[in-house]
């Protein structure tokens, strides 16, 4: 049985290779402050390695071992002090100017990788794992590739000069205190082994703590109602424990292992303190000399300590990196300009079956139905029966497993996917309304209307009451449009889609919120162009009394 079985260390799900492949993508947006990072970092090497000079010749000139003048050897030394200071300052500069855009530009990139990606209806990740991963793991992965790796060429810069001053020094001493490095190399990969399996722990457990955090408080309301507030609570802090258990864990192994390596440099130091004052005592080392040499250890030391942190920092970027790749195992939707189909239109389903997964059986099975051009369709069947499931075929979301899926016009006819989504809109049910003001709300459906256009828009929606409030258009509106009513928040949703203003109008459950009085306004507003092909997922009578046909879609026995 071998060491890594011994402490369990687990096989990962991508490679080495294929984790520095992605970081290297990754690290290309980023070149600018890294190179920045890496110069600032090499001139404050040459000043360090400067400063131990111009000190060790300050001694030697006060000493009498050297002849010069004291003050403008402690000038030289105030001279790279200030050097050193404005090296700092430049550097704090790179990170908090540079920084932010970076981390803003990953996550702006993993955003739209994300939104571009295929979606399976089923989400196998909560929201809160992958906004703990869009905010933690990025920001690790931009500080180990703008900030850790352009530092390590300073560090082993400042490894390798520290080295050569002091081996002109006493080639002896040089030698004996970096005679140590291979034996703690060498028990890196053991290290960076179980150190990535604890961290990744921690980065799970993290995720699941907030993801219970933003589950709360989205449905607050609902926990008040049930009076489950202990029960939340509680369900935090049993999350919360877990967390705590694996960074202990990590911390234990982190703390011994930091033991061991500190123990061996604290060795090295005594011993070149040692040296250094036995050749005193031999008058072969005068006493800037000695200071040179305690400092060059230091020096030594220093960046050595500082390359076996590569350690950790190694782990932490595989970590993150691997969490975001995860993020990323969605195959694209079909990318390309829109094609837009020339209204009217209609959309055709010619033995269509559609199944989430094996196990279950189809949701939607052979279904063929015309929603032809300019008509009005209701979509009627009990909860369960697949209705949403239509919808998100029709929107090329999902991809049949038999059969297609046409829109076509007198012209031609095209087979759905997600390039023809130009010529849906879409009001899904419930409040679909972003924070944000109403204008912005409705500026989702199109990005140029003016105001005039979207009060007409939200006249015709039944949604008049905006005019009348103090802000107008302006009007703010928290997350999930709070300080409005249902029917408020859904009527600016049916405005917003009007504003779209394409071919096809799909509403499902549009008009739950609504009085009879106010739907039926609405369903002639809509309906009085005759201009658009409208499908309908509705319970209500007063809709499907409006519509040219019904499509009844009845609950498979398999799919329950």
């Amino acid at each position: 049985m071998g060491l890594r079985n011994i402490v369990n260390i687990p096989k990962y799900k991508y490679s080495a290779r294929v984790i520095m492949k992605w970081l290297w993508r990754a690290w290309k947006g980023n070149r600018l402050q890294a190179t920045l990072n890496a110069l600032i970092g090499i001139m404050l090497v040459v000043i360090s390695l400067a400063q131990v000079w111009a000190v060790q010749h300050a001694i030697d000139v006060a000493a009498g071992a050297q002849e010069g003048n004291i003050y403008w050897a402690v000038g030289i030394m105030g001279f790279f002090i200030i050097c050193e200071f404005a090296m700092h300052i430049s550097s704090i500069w790179v990170k908090n100017i540079l920084g932010i855009k970076a981390q803003n530009r990953m996550q702006q990139q993993m955003l739209d990788r994300i939104l571009r990606s295929e979606w399976h209806g089923k989400e196998n990740r909560h929201s809160g794992d992958v906004l703990n991963r869009l905010e933690f793991d990025v920001n690790a992965v931009v500080h180990f590739l703008t900030e850790t790796l352009p530092n390590t060429l300073s560090v082993l810069l400042m490894f390798l000069g520290s080295f050569f001053y002091l081996f002109s020094m006493d080639k002896m001493l040089a030698v004996v205190i970096v005679a140590a490095l291979p034996i703690f190399i060498s028990l890196s990969r053991l290290y960076v082994g179980q150190m990535r399996k604890l961290t990744r722990q921690v980065r799970d457990s993290d995720s699941k703590v907030q993801s219970v955090l933003q589950e709360t408080i989205q449905n607050r309301m609902l926990i008040k109602t049930l009076e489950s507030d202990d029960a939340m609570v509680d369900k935090l802090e049993d999350t919360q424990s877990e967390l705590r258990k694996n960074v202990v864990k990590r911390t234990r192994f982190s703390v011994f292992s930091n033991l061991i390596l500190n123990f061996g440099f604290a060795l090295g130091y005594l011993f070149a303190f040692l040296w250094a004052s036995l050749r005193m005592i031999d008058n072969t080392l005068t006493f800037g000399g000695m200071t040179a040499f305690l400092q060059l250890v230091g020096k030594i030391q220093g960046p050595a300590r500082n390359l076996t942190q590569l350690v950790p920092a190694f782990v932490s970027v595989f970590t993150a990196a691997e969490r975001l790749m995860e993020l990323e195992e969605n195959p694209l939707e079909e990318q390309g300009e829109p094609i837009e189909i020339k209204a009217p239109c209609g959309v055709r389903l010619t033995n269509v079956s559609y199944a989430y997964n094996k196990a279950d059986g189809n949701v939607i099975d052979k279904l063929d139905f015309d929603f032809y051009p300019g008509s009005c369709t209701a979509i009627l069947g009990e909860t369960g029966a697949g209705k949403t499931t239509l919808i998100r075929l029709i929107l090329a979301l999902l991809r049949p497993s038999d059969g297609k899926i046409e829109i076509y016009n007198s012209r031609k006819s095209k087979e759905l996917s997600p390039r023809l989504r130009c010529n849906f809109v879409y009001v899904p049910q419930g409040n679909t309304l972003m924070s944000g003001s109403i204008r912005d709300n409705l500026r989702l459906g199109r990005l140029d209307a003016t105001d005039e256009e979207m009060y007409e828009a939200l006249r015709a929606a039944c949604a008049d009451f905006v005019q009348e409030l103090p802000d107008g258009l302006d009007t703010s509106c928290s997350e999930s449009g709070g300080g409005l009513s249902e029917g408020q928040a859904q009527r600016i949703a049916i405005a917003r889609a009007l504003l779209r203003n394409r071919s096809v109008m799909l509403f499902d459950e549009a008009t739950s919120a609504l009085d009879p009085e106010t739907e039926k306004q609405l369903l002639h507003n809509i309906l009085a162009h005759h201009d658009k092909t409208i499908i309908f997922i509705t319970h209500r009578p007063a809709v499907v009394d409006y519509c040219d046909q019904t499509l009844k879609i009845n609950r498979l026995v398999n799919s329950e």
